[in-house]
C-alpha cells in the first residue's frame, strides 16, 4: 500500500514537472520584413493595421499599427471592434503614418508553426474622411507563396514580404 501511494505521488510529481516545464518551451518565431508601398491617392496619410487572423478568420493577434494617433484608431473598425484599444499594447508596435506614393518598410514576428497552417496577414487601411478597407491586402502564411507581390485593394499599392536573416 506505501510503495503504491510512493509511486502515485512520483508519477504526479514527474508530470506536474513536464506541465510546468512545457509551458516555458516556446515555438520559434520567424521575422519577416514588409515592404508597404502606397497608392497615390489624395488626402491625410493612412493609417494601416497588421493582423495575424487564424484559420477561421478571426483576428489573433495585431502584428503592427501604422499610426500613432489613437484618436484615429476607431476608423480601423474591424480591428477596433477585436483590439478595442484594452486588449493589447500597441505602443510598442506602432510607427508613423505614410502618405500616397510613399513606401515603409516594417519587421513582423509571428510564429513558425503559423506557417501553413492556415493563418494569413491581414493589411486593414483607413484615412480620415475617406473609405475604409477592412481587407485592403491579405498575405496567406504559406511557405511556397508568402514571398509574392500581393496587391492592394484600397490605399495600398502593393505588399512584398522577404524573410528576415
Amino acid at each position: 500500500m506505501k510503495n503504491s501511494i510512493i509511486k502515485t505521488v512520483g508519477a504526479l510529481g514527474l508530470a506536474s514537472a513536464f506541465f510546468l516545464l512545457s509551458s516555458f518551451v516556446k515555438e520559434p518565431e520567424v521575422s519577416y520584413k514588409c515592404m508597404i508601398q502606397m497608392m497615390n491617392y489624395t488626402g491625410e496619410k493612412a493609417y494601416v493595421v497588421v493582423s495575424l487572423i487564424n484559420p477561421d478568420g478571426a483576428y489573433e493577434k495585431t502584428l503592427y499599427v501604422q499610426g500613432d494617433d489613437k484618436e484615429w484608431f476607431p476608423d480601423l473598425k474591424n480591428w477596433w471592434e477585436f483590439s478595442d484599444g484594452t486588449k493589447e499594447n500597441v505602443d510598442a508596435i506602432s510607427g508613423a503614418t505614410i502618405g500616397n506614393g510613399e513606401r515603409n518598410i516594417i519587421s513582423l514576428g509571428f510564429n513558425a508553426a503559423h506557417i501553413d497552417a492556415g493563418y494569413k496577414v491581414r493589411f486593414e487601411s483607413a484615412v480620415e474622411n475617406q473609405e475604409y478597407y477592412a481587407v485592403d491586402a491579405e498575405i496567406p502564411l504559406n511557405s511556397a507563396t508568402i514571398k509574392e507581390k500581393v496587391d492592394g485593394k484600397g490605399y495600398i499599392r502593393y505588399i512584398r514580404m522577404v524573410p528576415n536573416r
